[in-house]
């Protein structure tokens, strides 16, 4: 045999050596491997609330569900409302552990302060356990999904004590699934649970909160986020400015879960662990504090150009324009509360910008003023989202601000008019009784009609007038009143004989109900004749004659008059008289007017002169 090597084996490894080698150094140890680096978890994720006492800001909730553990009174179907990322799932899953819990010692029931370590609270925390069901109602939402989760009740737990089906956006169910859900929500086998979840109560019907004991979980308020945040980058060794944790507590909107994600994001702009304020409002395109009070001051003031510059100034600093609007609201409203609520400048929990100088900016702002601007920046913003440019329209809303910011408001312009200054147009009189001592008229500008009282006539007294006839109807018989109003015309009505012309429409036994009404109320026999006279006309014509008759008297009022030429586009609604009934009519007494009084004056008509002699 040859000694050569095999040409075919020479890429093959050498043998490790078993032993010293030949001049006794030891065999060379193999590199270490290194041990895989664990998975980064969000901070979401990472401080999920494990117990009922990590849960912050749901006080009642976590008490009421303490005391129903400690008295074995545990209903058997939960309904959590809330806003996102307060908290409801994560309460479904304390419940389902407190349910399940066994203790260290395998040997513990029920708790509301479950263990952790025992084998149902670690499978539950895993989200492993098979008897906690989590199903998510946005994707199985049909009825056949129901039907699946109806079958899975007839089977009792396989591991744990009590089987929890946690249903997450339960208002996405349809209305099939909701009525197929009632029954197993109404009498469940005993080890089953149910914990809904939903935003939108409102969508749950109502058969199904009836039978759930529904708990309303709370926004949390932006100070004790704030200091929850600044734990737990504490605990991630971070350090926030107080400025900065307050920003991220007010954008997180009474959210825990937003929040976290915010601070997560946050924590990675910073350096050597610090986070600057300005870092996290630039993260979260904001505009200082005192750049929008700066432009809120000058806008106000009527200063245009201070106004755009500002804003310009903000973009630049990448603010977007829809958030300058949404913080110029807020700072318009905390203005106003100054105005309700002196002590507000002194609240250590309000940034230093707003205290000081919001407050003295509200002193020079009158709440009129503060609640027109509320009213165009509130529709500005609206136009801001649905623009194509949005810078150019969050222009336009200051522009229009700054452009009313010399013009008096309305209440100022009315208190004018009624005073006789300059803005009534030449010195209208102010609106008072009208001349004769008869009760004044009051026109309605772009209000609403204001329905009058509802007429309580005698339960027994005779009506003798027609008028009297129809209110006997009112509240008792909906649909005879009205055919009362406008389709009969009165005749005669000398009780108890009645005698009215009907129109076709009207029921053929009108007659009849009418004469059992009179007859329940007076406590007498009436007679209701048809007759095919022309008769009056019906209460519902007598009233549109007098609603025409004041609208034209208030229209010739020279208040309304200057009250149309100075805010164009304003329109009279309604004029109502304080001596009318619910049917817009007088009394008949008020009608009849002594022969020997004169007639009323024009509301511009200089007094009379009267001497010794008159």
């Amino acid at each position: 045999m040859s000694d050569l090597p095999d040409p075919a084996h020479e890429d093959l490894p050498l043998p490790e050596p078993e032993g010293p080698g030949l001049f006794g150094d030891a065999p060379a140890a193999p590199p270490p491997t290194p041990a895989p680096a664990a998975p980064y978890r969000v901070l979401a994720r990472k401080y999920r609330p494990q117990a009922l006492d990590d849960l912050i800001g749901q006080e009642a909730l976590v008490r009421v569900l303490r005391n129903a553990f400690a008295r074995g009174r545990v209903h058997h179907a939960f309904l959590l409302t809330g806003v996102r990322g307060v908290g409801k799932t994560t309460t479904a899953r304390i419940i389902a552990r407190a349910l399940n819990c066994v203790g260290v010692d395998g040997k513990g029931g029920p708790t509301a302060d479950p263990c952790g370590t025992c084998p149902e609270c670690v499978a539950i925390m895993a989200d492993r356990h098979p008897d906690v069901v989590e199903m998510d109602a946005a994707s199985n939402r049909g009825i056949d999904d129901v039907r699946e989760l109806r079958e899975a009740l007839r089977f009792r737990p396989a591991q744990g004590r009590q089987k929890v089906f946690i249903l997450d956006e339960v208002h996405m169910l349809t209305e099939q699934a909701f009525n197929a859900l009632l029954k197993s929500l109404e009498e469940p086998p005993p080890s089953i649970t149910f914990v809904l979840a939903t935003t939108e109560l409102r969508k749950v019907p109502v058969t199904i909160r009836s039978r759930c004991q529904t708990f309303a979980l709370r926004r949390v308020p932006e100070e004790r986020l704030g200091r929850h945040f600044a734990r737990i980058a504490a605990l991630e060794g971070a350090e926030l400015e107080p400025d900065a944790l307050a920003m991220l507590a007010r954008a997180a909107d009474g959210s825990v879960r937003d929040g976290l994600s915010l601070l997560d994001q946050a924590i990675a702009l910073g350096e050597d662990g610090r986070v600057s304020a300005a870092q996290v409002r630039d993260m979260l395109g904001l505009a200082d504090r005192f750049l929008v009070l700066d432009l809120l001051e000058a806008a106000l003031r009527g200063d245009l150009p201070g106004a755009l510059a500002r804003l310009a100034e903000a973009h630049e600093c990448g603010a977007e324009p829809l958030t300058v609007m949404q913080d110029l609201l807020e700072q318009v409203h905390l203005l106003t509360r100054f105005h309700a609520i002196p002590a507000l400048k002194d609240d250590a929990a309000l940034p230093e910008a707003e205290r000081t100088r919001g407050a003295a900016l509200a002193a020079t702002l009158s709440v009129p003023v503060l609640a027109r601007a509320w009213q165009m920046v509130l529709k500005g913003i609206e136009e801001v989202n649905a623009a194509p440019d949005r810078l150019a329209a969050a222009e336009m809303v200051l522009i229009r601000l700054a452009h009313v910011s010399e013009m008096p408001t309305p209440g100022d312009i009315l208190k004018r008019l009624e005073g006789g200054g300059a803005a009534a147009g030449g010195g209208a009189p102010a609106p008072g009784p009208s001349p004769g001592g008869g009760p004044a008229l009051r026109a309605v500008v772009n209000g609403p009609p204001v329905a009058a009282a509802a007429p309580q006539p005698a339960a027994l007294a005779a009506p003798t007038e027609w008028r009297a006839v129809v209110a006997l109807a009112h509240g008792v018989a909906p649909l005879l009143h009205a055919h009362l109003l406008h389709d009969v015309h009165p005749v005669r009505v000398e009780p108890p004989l009645l005698e009215v012309r009907v129109r076709p429409q009207a029921p053929r036994d009108l007659g009849a109900k009418l004469a059992a009404l009179l007859e329940e109320r007076t406590g007498r026999r009436w007679t209701v004749a048809l007759s095919n006279a022309p008769g009056g006309p019906t209460l519902a014509e007598q009233a549109a004659t007098a609603e025409a008759g004041r609208r034209e008297m208030a229209r010739a009022h020279p208040l309304v008059v200057a009250i149309l030429e100075h805010f164009p586009g304003a329109a009279m609604e309604a004029v109502r008289d304080a001596a009318t009934d619910a049917y817009g009519l007088k009394p008949a007494a008020a009608e009849e007017e002594p022969d020997d009084l004169p007639d009323f004056a024009p509301p511009d008509a200089e007094p009379a002169e009267f001497t010794e002699e008159d």
